[in-house]
């Protein structure tokens, strides 16, 4: 994969607002982000979904600015962007190596066929490659939508709950692969799992209320906790502290 260097980073927003229906999900986020991992955290209601799907280009900024490689066209873009959404729609009479194809397709990639089989290598698919998607397991249905967010090499990937229904061990190889993306592309994974992150991130975002309220390194995150606040890692720790979340009982 060749990579562009005319751009500083991979993802810049200034102000950056994006609604969800008639609530403003995304309210004026600034941030940068580069190759490497970065895990977008924040709870349920924060606007991780949304900017993610802002980012993919699915939703359209309702004001600010947004940047993505440097501004290339919304067409050549597409074709640079992997993007796996938090609900995953397929083709159920496809095979997994139809499926892919077809994405591969949609992405007017060349050499289809190569890029398909080593996608389905990367998610541990190699020897389901021509099972159809309705005889798969949930966990598998999941590394199908990995794949096909892989397939074209994209320089910006975005992974809404990856790790939704894989077991330990696929999550472990999981974050074996994202380590791998992360030092050629950005890879952006919005996730509710801490120790994902702690694991395979070098950057953490975390939002709340559709603000930025963190970014920095696990460490720097960890590091914002203290014994008062609830988790049961550093952390965690330091993600309760940043969110106000005391470690008392009764507290949701």
């Amino acid at each position: 994969m060749t990579a562009p260097t005319t751009y500083a980073w991979e993802i810049e927003t200034r102000d950056l607002r994006a609604r969800a229906g008639r609530r403003m999900a995304v309210d004026g986020v600034t941030l940068a982000m580069g190759r490497g991992v970065h895990g977008l955290l924040g709870p349920n209601g924060a606007g991780k979904t949304t900017l993610i799907r802002t980012l993919a280009t699915v939703l359209k900024p309702h004001s600010g600015e947004l940047s993505l490689l440097g501004g290339v066209n919304l067409r050549h873009l597409r074709r640079r962007i992997g993007y796996l959404p938090q609900e995953f729609g397929h083709y159920r009479r496809f095979t997994v190596r139809e499926f892919v194809a077809y994405v591969a397709w949609l992405k007017e990639m060349r050499d289809v066929p190569a890029a398909v089989q080593r996608a389905i290598e990367r998610v541990g698919l190699a020897d389901r490659a021509d099972d159809r998607m309705k005889t798969l397991s949930g966990g598998m249905i999941r590394r199908v939508g990995i794949a096909q967010a892989i397939v074209n090499d994209p320089e910006i990937v975005l992974l809404d709950e990856p790790t939704a229904g894989l077991d330990p061990a696929q999550r472990l190889r999981f974050r074996e692969l994202l380590t791998e993306l992360g030092t050629d592309a950005c890879v952006v994974v919005s996730t509710h799992l801490v120790e994902d992150v702690a694991a395979a991130c070098t950057d953490v975002v975390l939002l709340s209320q559709g603000k930025l309220v963190f970014q920095g390194t696990p460490d720097q995150l960890a590091a914002r906790g203290t014994e008062r606040h609830a988790g049961d890692s550093p952390l965690e720790r330091g993600y309760s502290a940043l969110l106000d979340i005391p470690d008392r009982p009764g507290y949701w």
